[in-house]
């Protein structure tokens, strides 16, 4: 039996997801590390790593719902658009839906033969479909955004921070640090593994602005240290 199992059908949680994994591991592993760096406390980092769990997954939370409502609010406006337009001009939709097809490859008999099935079929999908290329698979759902995101940010979070209770002391931001690069190269890994893709690429690329991220925060929070204290 064929089966096909294609990434585009989780795309819409799978982004969210590894966003929040990704923002969660590398903001909180950064903050942690420069206040480390800086010289706080045990307490004070485990105070810092926690507020800054809970308000990131917070902010990815509701800034994923906005925006995704805002993409599901644009696709409902053109879906209202289009029943307007098939309403008042039904001959013009079809030859508009005749030339995608002639544009894609078939021939004008072929493209008219299609167009007319499909309007019969159901007028407004294939528009969707064909011309404003809205898919049930690729559409807005900004409760499962949120919800992925912010989910994915909290436990993206909690890896970093546990390292505190293996480390406090002065080594602790060089610890955190290495940690979370290897659990950044572990989540580019499995991201590439749900979207189908090759795994070298993502790895190395959120490795690297992860690094990038934590070098210059311990810088900061080194030097800050130096300056206060």
């Amino acid at each position: 039996m064929h089966e096909e199992n294609h990434a585009v059908t989780r795309i819409g949680w799978l982004r969210a997801a590894i966003l929040g994994a990704n923002d969660g591991i590398v903001s909180t592993a950064s903050l942690i590390a420069g206040v480390a760096a800086a010289g706080a406390s045990p307490s004070t980092l485990l105070v810092t790593g926690s507020a800054g769990l809970v308000a990131g997954a917070m902010s990815m939370a509701a800034g994923e719902y906005v925006s995704v409502s805002s993409q599901a609010d644009a696709e409902k406006a053109d879906v209202e658009l289009e029943k307007r337009h098939l309403a008042a001009d039904p001959e013009y939709e079809l030859e508009e839906l005749t030339q995608i097809y002639q544009q894609r490859g078939l021939d004008r008999a072929l493209a008219e033969q299609v167009a007319a099935q499909l309007t019969a079929h159901d007028a407004l999908d294939t528009h969707l479909r064909d011309e404003l290329g809205l898919t049930d698979a690729m559409a807005a759902r900004p409760i499962q955004a949120a919800a992925a995101s912010a989910a994915s940010f909290a436990i993206g979070a909690a890896l970093p921070l546990a390292t505190i209770f293996f480390d406090a002391g002065p080594s602790l931001p060089w610890t955190v640090s290495a940690a979370s690069l290897a659990f950044l190269a572990l989540l580019g890994a499995l991201g590439a593994r749900a979207g189908n893709a090759p795994m070298l690429r993502p790895v190395l690329r959120v490795t690297f602005w992860g690094a990038m991220a934590m070098a210059a925060t311990i810088a900061i929070g080194s030097l800050l240290g130096t300056t206060i204290g």
